[in-house]
């Protein structure tokens, strides 16, 4: 005979556990391995791991995208947030490892739905993204944070490995590892992801998915669906004998095994609950519970309430300390000056990278999670301090400029807040245009010849004229061009001067072609 029951055997749920676990697993390293990786060799074949996360896809209207999500959170649930997201299976490993060390695999309980602060939550975000409030998106979007977390917390680490390595393999004449530049790109980011993952880190140690099922947004429109899924959870009564082992092994504090009901909306289907039953009360299925089989109520005694989910909001304390190290004496092209104490300049309007569109279009596509910044191989781009686009990433050419002949970051980004160009297509595009400052270019300031922004242009939009109009002997200074300069940032970056170079970017707006 048939069963109506798609899984009802422990074995069987064990096995679908097992292969979730796996998943998820595979899919955490593939995302971390996609914001450590300074090469681009992890993205060519492993990019897709960041396109289907499911916030990103909704601003880069990958439709297909986001119509397989939301179909197979309408079949098996929640299973997003337990196989895909990086930030959900970081919280379950956090989770994991108290529960191993302490051998507390049972010390959940159950707790009523926060819905108040899960919608709040949620129609905040909404606003933020029509509005193009970049900063409030970037802080509450999972996948953005995950990214943050690895790219200011991890990555160095890993970058010092790789020097390490690097330094063996070159007394051994191999150079299968080269030498990486570690730098802190910005202060307030790497003290977000901190913050970020202290805070993650504490309720997930104590409290399982607390995060996920009272702030994540992504969560929030999940569990909405969830609601209405063909498989869920089911407990069968009959079965039950009230034991509340399944309460408390639950992470997201979902069950409430007095009652016998599971809050669907908050269930991510870890399976937990179904490998903790042992009487076999309950099973991942399709069949809707007969009459006979409702809940019955029974009088139960009142909870205590849970202390740590009630101060969830309180503020967490943390002092970063950071520490940047570059080597020194390295020299610029031309070999003019050496590469030392080069301050940004105030622009008016900040840079974007090519394929940006505009201002407005990054501001309201990207959520800040810095894989574009990972993998800039020229030290270009660095997270925005601005309210409106905080965390967001923008140009800036103390430490490198932007080579016409990079494309990454517009083929990493998985939101179109940077489209895939060209080699070609980024040469005719504008992004800002050269400024010259007289009072600090050399020829005016200490009477020398230099001409290094003309000589390092790759569209010839510098050229050097005379400092005296007529006279051919005299001193020559640059002249922009600005219809032919596309703001790549070579003429600043390979600036002599100091502390400020005599020639900076100002950014468009709106990015054009020329």
């Amino acid at each position: 005979m048939i069963r109506d029951s798609f899984i009802t055997r422990r074995g069987g749920a064990t096995m679908l556990r097992m292969i979730r676990i796996v998943i998820a697993t595979f899919m955490l390293l593939v995302v971390t391995a996609l914001f450590l990786d300074f090469t681009g060799t992890v993205h060519v074949w492993l990019g897709w791991a960041a396109r289907i996360q499911f916030l990103p896809a909704l601003l880069a209207l990958n439709v297909g995208v986001v119509v397989a999500l939301i179909v197979l959170t309408l079949i098996m649930g929640r299973v997003y947030c337990s196989v895909i997201c990086p930030l959900g299976i970081m919280q379950d490993v956090i989770s994991w490892i108290n529960g191993r060390r302490y051998r507390m695999k049972y010390r959940f309980s159950y707790s009523p739905a926060r819905n108040v602060l899960r919608y709040c939550v949620l129609v905040v975000f909404v606003l933020a993204m029509i509005c193009g409030i970049g900063s409030v998106v970037a802080l509450l979007a999972p996948y953005g944070a995950y990214g943050r977390i690895v790219s200011n917390l991890l990555a160095p680490i890993y970058q010092w490995g790789n020097n390490i390595l690097a330094y063996f393999s070159e007394r051994a004449e191999s150079y299968a590892f080269y030498e990486k530049d570690i730098w802190i790109r910005s202060a307030i980011t790497l003290a977000v992801a901190a913050l970020t993952l202290i805070t993650l880190g504490i309720l997930a140690w104590r409290n399982g998915r607390t995060y996920c099922n009272t702030i994540c947004p992504v969560g929030s429109v999940l569990g909405v669906l969830s609601r209405f899924s063909l498989l869920k959870l089911r407990i069968d009564t009959k079965k039950c004998v009230s034991c509340g082992l399944c309460s408390r092994r639950c992470k997201a504090a979902c069950i409430d095994g007095k009652a016998h009901k599971i809050d669907y909306s908050r269930c991510v289907v870890c399976m937990d609950c179904i490998d903790t039953c042992t009487h076999g009360a309950i099973s991942y299925t399709w069949r809707r519970p007969k009459a006979a089989d409702a809940p019955v109520e029974q009088p139960s005694k009142a909870e205590p309430a849970d202390s740590s989910r009630r101060s969830f909001l309180t503020a967490a304390a943390i002092a970063a300390t950071t520490t940047a190290i570059h080597a020194g004496g390295k020299a610029v092209d031309g070999g003019l000056a050496v590469i030392a104490d080069k301050k940004v300049p105030r622009r008016t309007t900040r840079i974007v990278p090519p394929g940006a569109l505009s201002l407005r279009n990054m501001e309201q596509h990207c959520t800040g999670c810095q894989l574009c910044v990972s993998v800039c191989p020229n030290g270009v781009l660095r997270p925005s301090y601005g309210l409106a686009s905080l965390l967001q990433p923008e140009s800036s050419y103390e430490w490198g400029y932007c080579r016409p002949e990079c494309t990454r970051c517009s083929h990493v980004c998985p939101t179109g807040a940077i489209r895939p160009i060209t080699r070609a297509e980024k040469s005719s595009i504008q992004i800002g245009h050269a400024v010259w400052i007289k009072q600090n270019c050399l020829p005016v300031t200490e009477g020398v010849a230099c001409g290094n922004c003309a000589r390092h242009c790759p569209t010839g939009a510098i050229s050097m004229v005379p400092m005296v109009p007529g006279d051919e002997e005299s001193l020559r200074i640059p002249s922009v061009d600005t219809e032919r300069c596309i703001g790549c940032g070579a003429c600043e970056n390979l600036c002599p001067a100091r502390p400020f170079s005599a020639i900076y970017v100002e950014g468009n707006e709106r990015h054009r072609v020329i």
